[in-house]
């Protein structure tokens, strides 16, 4: 939370410079007013809270009505918050606290869709660090809301050799070997591979996680067989390329997990509106 308030700081200071001009040269102080929020189009609720405290940071003696929850899935015209008190206050955080609510919500919507289009597999959606600079936790937050799993937060917390780090190694034997050497114990070690000689060459090194990167539907499968065939407790991660048309079937190709960049990086923003009320 502190890394939120702080982001809500910072955005806040952008938007208001020295002030807000025309709040300040058209509404008298001291005027009161209440302002409804209002979702203008069907989407999955997620940053309520976040909404909440853009308010209250610009001013806390404004009264803030929760009418929704994180998760709950919002019909276009339903009213997801009131706010109460100083109109000049409302108005000035008005833009930024609608910028937080629309990504997010637009994010968990996006989410939702991509679960529900993989339901009855085994397959559970993952996102990336793919992200908005400064904004992942909220964004990997979003995608929880919309029924996903969060993939590695930050180059700290998981192990993914890629393939320039394979470059850099030598061959992936090496970068496994190495990993096994040196990385902090308990991680598991992923491993991108691009075709079935790379796969092979991954879980015979002893990697634990396999990262199936780009392959079309045939070379999936093959790769899937091979793996569930000899090496059973290996899971398997689809990635590049996937989108809401196409993901149903990578699901049905028996992976465990898939990863979709796009959750984060092209989730487009919820339409929500903020109006006075009398």
């Amino acid at each position: 939370m502190f890394a939120t308030e702080k982001l809500i700081k910072m955005a806040l200071e952008e938007d208001l410079g020295s002030g807000d001009v025309t709040t300040l040269s058209t509404v008298p102080p001291g005027t009161a007013a209440r302002a409804l929020i209002k979702a203008k189009q069907e989407c999955v609720a997620a940053g309520i809270q976040v909404l909440g405290l853009v308010f209250r940071t610009l001013d806390p003696s404004l009264e803030i009505k929760d009418m929704v929850a994180d998760g709950d899935r919002l019909k276009a015209g339903e009213s997801i918050m009131a706010v109460s008190g100083n109109a000049l206050s409302i108005l000035m955080a008005e833009r930024v606290a609608l910028n937080f609510v629309q990504r997010l919500c637009g994010v968990a919507t996006l989410t939702s869709r991509f679960v529900s289009a993989v339901e009855g597999s085994q397959a559970e959606i993952v996102d990336t660090r793919k992200t908005t600079p400064g904004w992942r936790s909220l964004e990997k937050y979003a995608v929880q809301v919309g029924g996903a799993r969060n993939h590695r937060h930050g180059l700290f917390d998981g192990i993914l050799i890629k393939d320039n780090h394979i470059r850099a190694a030598g061959t992936i034997t090496d970068a496994v070997a190495h990993a096994q050497r040196l990385a902090p114990h308990g991680l598991k070690i992923e491993v991108e591979a691009a075709d079935l000689n790379e796969v092979k060459e991954a879980v015979r090194a002893g990697a634990d996680i396999i990262l199936l990167d780009n392959m079309d539907e045939a070379l999936l499968r093959e790769s899937v067989a091979f793996v569930r065939d000899g090496f059973p407790a290996v899971k398997l991660e689809a990635s590049g390329g996937i989108v809401l048309d196409n993901v149903a079937q990578v699901a049905a190709c028996g992976v465990d997990f898939i990863s979709v960049g796009a959750l984060t990086h092209s989730a487009p923003a919820i339409d929500i509106s903020l109006d006075l009320v009398s």
